[in-house]
């Protein structure tokens, strides 16, 4: 697969993991517990990282929030989690960070929203407070722009600009310009007041995505920051997880974004993991990291009225997420496995043979049998009532045999 050539941008250490040009894409995800609830938010941390997320964001929106960080960071280590936890703040973190220093101190990075601090009202002294904290800390911070919580005086004046203009612009390409504006002014201002450029990141979360794309195009055009990307507000189900895949792809093929957010609106009492899979699977697809084995597998036909084949995708992906967290420790590169299972004769012993391990299933009408291929080759005939069962077993043992060796000589 063609290499996509990554935009140039400062890499920036978040409590040990490295973002930026020189580092693989990071997925990261956000809590949506109470932080001040200590052992939920720690649950709720540690599995989102058990799902693969490289970096976890939390609020800390008061007194509570601040005192319980120190202590779920604690409680995180002593479960061997060492993802780095960011701290989310809208206006009072100048507050916090200064009351609560033992927060200001665990946490692995800042979000700030200029928009929700005293940028364009005032004067800047609480984003300026926040960003001294961070200098003494020596703390990375997030300029997160919002279009949601724009400055609205700096939207105004150019608004105001742009219809003094013989041809003006249209309004939509002015808070696009807005939103650019804001974010620059920002990081340099960030660093008039002591950050370095190797600890800033930037975003600019909107949630159409043709904005999302024109936004982060123009920022990533005018900086060398890391750029955090996410469609901000994606939405629930379907619609979430396709907004936000046609929002970022382009921009990850583009060699566009250092981290990933995929912003879903879970069911309630829902899985929070899901968005760190979607995340994964985005950059999975586009070839630009591995995180899973990937299951081809045919949507159906009327050669294929049984549903056994749909059954068989379902129970092997269901194994493969259950058995990666120990694979993963045991078989190093077990992530780039590929794996067939296809529905009747017409394309299943081709798509079989593209894959390292692949089984064309009987379609209706068709002699029952199920012939399974293991790099590209014909390596046994599966009839009966236990097909499943056998396919499962023959996985096994190549996981364990290719992998195994890689782990030994490792």
């Amino acid at each position: 697969m063609p290499q996509i050539t990554r935009r140039k941008a400062a890499n920036v250490d978040i409590g040990g993991v490295v973002v930026g040009s020189a580092a693989p894409v990071v997925v990261q995800s956000m809590t949506n517990t109470d932080t001040a609830d200590i052992e939920s938010t720690v649950q709720q941390i540690a599995a989102l990282a058990r799902a693969g997320s490289e970096m976890v964001r939390i609020t800390v929106n008061n007194d509570d929030a601040a005192q319980a960080v120190p202590a779920i960071v604690a409680a995180l280590a002593q479960k061997g989690w060492k993802t780095p936890i960011i701290g989310d703040f809208h206006y009072n973190g100048h507050l916090l960070l200064r009351k609560f220093p033992e927060c200001a101190r665990a946490l692995a990075k800042y979000r700030i929203n200029p928009g929700n601090v005293s940028i364009g009202r005032k004067d800047d002294d609480n984003f300026r407070t926040m960003i001294e904290v961070a200098v003494e800390h020596q703390k990375p911070v997030r300029i997160g722009v919002n279009w949601g919580s724009l400055d609205q005086a700096l939207l105004t004046r150019m608004m105001s600009d742009n219809a003094q203009l013989p041809q003006p612009r249209e309004a939509r390409d002015v808070m696009m310009e807005a939103m650019v504006v804001s974010a620059l002014d920002n990081a340099a201002a960030a660093e008039r007041y002591g950050l370095r450029r190797n600890q800033i990141i930037l975003s600019a979360k909107v949630s159409g995505v043709r904005d999302l794309i024109d936004v982060y195009t123009e920022l990533a055009r005018r900086c060398d920051y890391a750029l955090h990307l996410g469609l901000t507000e994606a939405g629930m189900g379907m619609k979430g997880v396709v907004a936000s895949t046609a929002g970022l792809a382009p921009l990850l093929l583009a060699g566009i974004g250092d981290t990933i957010r995929v912003s879903l609106t879970p069911t309630p009492g829902g899985d929070r993991s899901e968005e760190v899979r979607c995340g994964q699977q985005i950059l999975q697809s586009l070839g630009i990291r591995s995180f899973m084995p990937q299951v081809t597998s045919c949507p159906g036909c009327g050669r294929t009225t049984s549903t056994y084949f749909q059954e068989l995708a379902e129970r092997i992906q269901s194994y493969l997420v259950e058995s990666m967290p120990e694979w993963k420790k045991m078989y190093p590169g077990v992530e780039e496995l590929k794996l067939a299972v296809m529905g009747c004769i017409v394309n299943g012993p081709g798509e079989s043979k593209h894959a390292n391990i692949g089984i064309s299933l009987p379609g209706t009408f068709e002699e029952p049998k199920a012939p399974v291929y293991v790099d590209g080759k014909l390596f046994v005939t599966l009839k009966g009532d236990r097909i499943v069962e056998e396919f499962q077993v023959i996985l096994d043992e190549y996981v364990e045999k290719r992998y195994g060796r890689i782990a030994v000589e490792v």
